[in-house]
């Protein structure tokens, strides 16, 4: 006689219902590991995580753990415990297991979480942001959880799947049982790989790039036409306005103008600053466009300026206005500003999908103006400058084979936060000098290429720095800066040395825990107070100071144009 709730009377009345819950039973050996790998993720991370966050990479990591111990627990009986005379255990030890691991468990978790929201306001504390409470934080095992039995359970589906697929390939091809389950898991694994890549990835990709086209189009509220000459998108340009782009019009439009930069530079007589742009719109196809740019710099006479910086833009185009403020302040308006759009999609769309179109669109910026910078007498022409940050480094350093080349075509290059990715940043890396660690390496004694933390760190590096200068800031808290695919299998070295300054020594590597712990970190990357994660702030100063500052250049210069964009905080004044 069956009990009318029992599993056996639940599969016979309700066998989809019975198969649902079936999802929902779990492995014990899974729990354990589940737990654990769960625990380790509540370890620091680079940057300050709410119990949100939290709770989504505690869940991811939680069923990578489960999915491990499931395997461990089936390789522990297949090859050992099957054969001990004495295995399975007696009932009453089963029993007393079956509750034992669940709740101890949850008990380590709960600990966890306490200790876990201590680091988090450490770690807050460090970078002068906001912490959270221990109570507050309890809410990320309740999303764990939830997260964990959403993957694990769709895992499960995904098992059925291959089973029900081999029983009617064994029906109906008369395909014997022991290759019916191969066929069916490779039949599984290639639709799921042709959903993910061919329809999803790819529907997925075109649907963004559709999106943020139509974004592109749009212009912020506050952004109007530049009237002066010296702007792309001005009435004398040959860049049509409403072909900028979003980025592109906020660029052209925002900046300091002339009596702006006198005012804030003591008084001293400053020009006009020039800022040239192309959209993706402005021509058909790269060429057409930069021959708008070289016609642009033309027009507007930047040749015959003191500073001619090149500006790879990231995924959308966008510039760092920050940046932008600091060399126009520095040479008082005798600058010209180049950039140009290359894609419609943000950063992180284009690092994932699209990072070899950076490469080439750097490429042919950068020396589509070096040719024609070249044909300027050298007594006269312009400082060349290129500058970079975030994905606009991958695309900056596409445009040279190396350091030889870089000192062959420019005057100094400043590049900040650059991707672990990134070919040229990971080569010096790797080949640093001995005993320099990986978060704030030294290349070759720092002669042509060096590497700071912050403007502290440049200013303690002694030693010839020779002419043109390569700089690259990136600070040790920077999720773009030591994400990398490599953290699943490998401990890197910034794990293993002494932290940097806004790290904390407690955090530690695990094995496809970290992974995920800095890939949630980069979703929050800019999302901290300057000076931390991929937030610069005002170190551009610094930066553009050490590569490519006017003759005469003194730290108090520099402290007097940090001041200055404190000031502007970052607001622009109108278009005049």
């Amino acid at each position: 006689m069956h009990l009318p709730w029992s599993s056996e009377r639940l599969a016979e009345k309700h066998p989809f219902v019975a198969w649902a819950w079936g999802l929902l039973s779990l492995d014990f050996t899974g729990i354990a590991f589940g737990a654990l790998f769960f625990c380790w993720s509540l370890t620091p991370s680079l940057l300050p995580r709410d119990w949100l966050y939290q709770g989504l990479i505690g869940g991811i990591t939680a069923a990578i753990g489960y999915a491990f111990g499931c395997i461990v627990g089936w390789a522990t009986y297949r090859y050992w415990l099957s054969r001990l005379t004495w295995w399975p255990p007696p009932v009453r030890l089963q029993q007393i297991t079956k509750i034992a691991v669940p709740v101890l468990s949850f008990a380590a978790a709960l600990i966890m979480l306490v200790y876990a929201a201590g680091w988090q306001r450490e770690l807050a504390a460090l970078m002068g942001a906001e912490g959270t409470t221990t109570t507050g934080y309890l809410r990320t095992l309740a999303l764990s959880a939830a997260v964990a039995a959403l993957l694990i359970s769709l895992w499960r589906v995904l098992r059925d799947l291959v089973l029900l697929i081999a029983r009617y390939l064994n029906k109906w091809l008369r395909v014997p049982r022991s290759a019916a389950a191969p066929i069916g898991a490779v039949l599984v694994a290639f639709l799921g790989y042709t959903l993910v890549t061919d329809v999803l990835f790819n529907g997925v990709y075109s649907f963004m790039n559709s999106a943020f086209s139509l974004q592109n189009d749009e212009t912020r509220a506050e952004v109007v036409r530049p009237m002066r000459a010296e702007r792309s998108g001005s009435p004398e340009s040959y860049a049509p306005w409403e072909t900028l782009g979003y980025e592109g019009r906020d660029f052209v439009y925002r900046g300091l103008h002339a009596e702006q930069l006198s005012e804030f530079n003591n008084g001293a007589p400053a020009k006009e600053p020039i800022r040239v742009y192309a959209g993706l719109q402005t021509a058909e196809d790269t060429d057409a466009r930069l021959d708008i740019v070289i016609d642009e710099l033309e027009r507007t006479g930047a040749f015959q300026r003191k500073a001619l910086v090149v500006i790879p833009t990231t995924g959308t185009g966008w510039v760092n206005p920050t940046a932008a403020n600091a060399i126009e302040l520095m040479y008082n308006g005798d600058t010209a500003l180049v950039a140009s759009q290359y894609s419609y999609l943000p950063s992180w769309v284009s690092f994932l999908a699209d990072r070899g179109k950076a490469a080439d669109a750097g490429r042919a910026l950068v020396h589509r103006v070096h040719e024609r910078w070249l044909q300027e007498p050298e007594a006269t022409r312009p400082k060349l400058l290129v500058y970079g940050e975030s994905l606009g480094t991958q695309a900056g350093e596409g445009a040279f084979d190396g350091l030889a080349d870089i000192r062959d075509m420019v005057d100094g290059v400043l590049w900040v936060g650059p991707p672990n990715s990134n070919r040229l940043w990971s080569t010096l890396e790797d080949r640093r000098d001995p005993g320099s660690p990986e978060v704030q390496p030294e290349y070759s004694d720092g002669l042509v290429v060096r590497f700071a933390e912050d403007a502290a760190a440049l200013d303690a590096q002694q030693g010839p720095w020779l002419h043109p200068r390569v700089l690259y800031i990136q600070h040790p808290s920077d999720p773009v800066v030591w994400w990398s695919p490599d953290l699943i299998f490998n401990r890197p070295d910034w794990l293993s040395e002494p932290p940097g300054y806004d790290r904390l020594p407690s955090m530690r590597w695990f094995p496809f825990v970290t992974f995920w712990q800095v890939a949630a970190d980069l979703a929050n990357a800019a999302g901290v107070p300057d000076g931390h994660g991929h937030n610069y702030g005002t170190v551009m100063v610094d930066g553009f100071a050490a590569v490519g500052a006017p003759d005469g250049w003194t730290s108090t210069d520099t402290e007097r144009v940090r001041a200055a964009l404190n000031a502007i905080a970052g607001s622009q004044g109108p278009e005049k």
